[in-house]
C-alpha cells in the first residue's frame, strides 16, 4: 500500500511540475511586453540591391484599435500552432556532382551561404535520394540483379560525390543536419515492368526484400557517419515518369506500410525514424492521407504526410486548402513539404523575380496550413539546369557556371533565406493575420524568445502597414515585389 502511495505521490509531483512549467510558459507569453521591444527589418526587393539586407529598426507605439484604413499584420503570440522541424534543400547526385566541379573557394562559399546561421541562410533540413533519380547522371541500383537477400548491397556509387557533400554540409551546419531519404524506384527486377523508369509496380514477392532495402540503406549511411532522421515510402507514387518511378495506389502504399515497411523498421531498431507517406502533390493529399491514416494498423507507423507543389502542371493553382483539410482531419500527423522547384530551365530567366515569389507564396501558405518542415529540391545545379540523365532540366536557388567557376544566386535563394535564417527548428507558429490581401504573412516564435514575422508583397505597389501586437504597432513600408522579415526582440 505504501509503495502505491509513493508511486502516486511521484506521479502527482511530476504532473504538478509539468503543469507549473506550462503555466509559466503561458504567463511569459501573456506578459510579453511588446512596448519595450525593437523590430529589426530585413528586406529583399526587386529593382534594388536589397538582399536580406537590414533596412531599418522600428519601435512600437500604443495603438489600441486600428481603423480599417490602417493596413496591419495582426500577431498574437499566445495562439500557437505547429512546431518547426526545419527548412532546407535536397543534396542530390546532381548537386553533389556539380559541387565537386567547383573550386575549393567556391565550395566553401556555397556551404557557408546555405548552412551558416550567421553568414548564410542557416539551412537545417536536407533530403537525399535512395539510389538513382532523374537528377543523377545515370541510372543505378545498390544491389545486383535477383539478389533477394541483398547480399551485394553497396553504396559505393555514393562515396564519390554525394556522401562527401552530405558530410561537408552537416559540418557547415554546425555538426547537425536533419536528413530524410526517399527512393525513386526499387531495383528493376523487383518490379512488374522490369524497369527503373516508366512507373511499374513493386512485385508482391519482393515487398519484404524492398522493406529490408530501406533498413540496409539507413544503417549503412549511419555506419558511415550520416545520421538519418526519416524516410518517405516512395517519391511521387502516382507519377509514371520517363525517369525512375514506381506506382503505389493509396491502398498499396497503406498495405506496404502496414504489413512490411512499418514492422521491418520496428524489428530492425529503426522505429524512431520518421516515416513519411505520400511524398507527392497537394491535389491528392487528402485522399492518400485518409486512406492510410484511417487504418490504425498503418497509421501507427506514419509520422507525417509529405507533399510537392507540382499540381500546377494540371493547370491548377497551388491547393493549400487540401493541406489545411488534411491537417485538421489528422492533427497528430505532421505535414512536410518534401520537394519543389521551378521546372523547364531557361538560362535567360535566372533573374526572373517570379522564381523567388513562387517560393515565398508557397512557404507562407504551406506554413499557415500547418506545415512543419519545408524542403527545396536541388540546392545546386549547373549552368544547364542539370546534370539530369533524361533532360528534365530545372532551376535551383543557386547555379554554378562550371566553365567560369562562378556561383549564380537567384532570388529564390534570398526568398528562402527570409524564412530559414530567422525561423529556427523548435519555433512555434503563432497567430498572424493580414488585413490586406496584397500583404501575405506568417509568424513564428523561436525558442530564444525572438518573434519572427515574414511579410511578402507581390504587387506593383508600395504599401505602408503596421505590425500590431498587444495594442501596440510598429509602422513600416513594404516595397513592390518584396519580401521582408521582421524580428521582434
Amino acid at each position: 500500500m505504501k509503495q502505491n502511495l509513493s508511486i502516486l505521490l511521484i506521479l502527482a509531483t511530476a504532473f504538478s511540475a509539468s503543469a507549473q512549467k506550462k503555466k509559466q510558459a503561458k504567463a511569459a507569453v501573456q506578459n510579453y511586453q511588446v512596448e519595450t521591444k525593437k523590430v529589426t527589418v530585413y528586406t529583399t526587393a526587386e529593382k534594388s540591391d536589397l538582399r536580406i539586407s537590414k533596412t531599418e529598426t522600428l519601435n512600437f507605439v500604443e495603438n489600441r484599435q486600428p481603423f480599417e484604413t490602417e493596413p496591419c499584420i495582426f500577431v498574437d503570440p499566445t495562439i500557437k500552432y505547429q512546431t518547426m522541424v526545419g527548412i532546407g534543400g535536397a543534396l542530390t547526385d546532381a548537386s553533389a556532382e556539380t559541387f565537386a566541379k567547383l573550386s575549393k573557394k567556391n565550395q566553401q562559399e556555397l556551404l557557408e551561404a546555405y548552412y551558416s546561421k550567421d553568414k548564410g541562410i542557416g539551412y537545417s533540413l536536407a533530403r537525399t535520394n535512395i539510389a538513382s533519380c532523374d537528377f543523377s547522371s545515370g541510372s543505378y541500383s545498390y544491389v545486383k540483379d535477383n539478389d533477394k537477400d541483398l547480399k551485394t548491397f553497396s553504396v559505393a556509387h555514393d562515396e564519390q560525390f554525394k556522401i562527401p557533400l552530405i558530410k561537408q554540409a552537416t559540418a557547415a551546419a554546425g555538426g547537425k543536419l536533419t536528413l530524410f531519404v526517399s527512393p525513386w524506384s526499387p531495383p528493376a527486377w523487383m518490379k512488374d515492368n522490369n524497369s527503373l523508369i516508366m512507373g511499374g509496380h513493386l512485385l508482391p514477392e519482393y515487398r519484404q526484400s524492398w522493406a529490408n532495402h530501406y533498413v540496409k540503406f539507413i544503417k549503412t549511411y549511419q555506419q558511415m557517419g550520416i545520421p538519418i532522421w526519416g524516410l518517405s515510402v516512395q517519391n511521387e507514387p502516382m507519377a509514371k515518369q520517363i525517369w525512375e518511378s514506381c506506382i503505389y495506389t493509396a491502398e498499396e502504399e497503406r498495405d506496404f506500410i502496414k504489413n512490411f515497411l512499418g514492422p521491418t523498421l520496428q524489428k530492425s531498431g529503426l522505429a524512431s525514424k520518421k516515416l513519411i507517406a505520400w511524398d507527392h502533390n497537394r491535389d491528392q493529399i487528402f485522399q492518400r492521407a485518409s486512406t492510410i491514416l484511417n487504418d490504425k494498423d498503418a497509421a501507427k507507423y506514419v509520422w507525417g504526410i509529405g507533399f510537392h507543389w507540382y499540381e500546377t502542371w494540371t493547370g491548377s493553382g497551388m491547393q493549400f486548402g487540401n493541406l489545411r483539410q488534411t491537417h485538421e482531419a489528422y492533427p497528430d500527423k505532421a505535414l512536410i513539404f518534401t520537394e519543389g522547384c521551378q521546372e523547364k530551365y531557361n538560362v535567360n530567366k535566372l533573374d526572373d523575380w517570379t522564381l523567388g515569389e513562387r517560393y515565398g507564396y508557397s512557404m507562407i501558405n504551406d506554413f499557415n496550413a500547418g506545415t512543419a518542415a519545408w524542403t527545396d529540391w536541388n540546392i545546386l545545379l549547373d549552368e544547364k539546369g542539370g546534370p539530369n540523365h533524361v533532360g528534365n532540366f530545372c532551376f535551383a536557388p543557386v547555379h554554378a557556371d562550371i566553365k567560369k567557376d562562378k556561383l549564380i544566386y537567384t532570388n529564390a535563394y534570398y526568398y528562402m533565406g527570409h524564412f530559414s535564417k530567422f525561423i529556427r527548428p523548435g519555433a512555434k507558429r503563432i497567430g498572424a493575420a493580414s488585413s490586406r490581401d496584397k500583404l501575405q504573412s506568417t509568424a513564428f516564435l523561436n525558442t530564444d524568445g525572438k518573434l519572427v514575422v515574414v511579410v511578402m508583397n507581390q504587387s506593383d505597389e508600395k504599401l505602408k502597414y503596421s505590425l500590431w501586437i498587444k495594442q501596440h504597432a510598429a509602422t513600416t513600408t513594404s516595397l513592390p515585389h518584396s519580401i521582408t522579415t521582421l524580428v521582434v526582440e
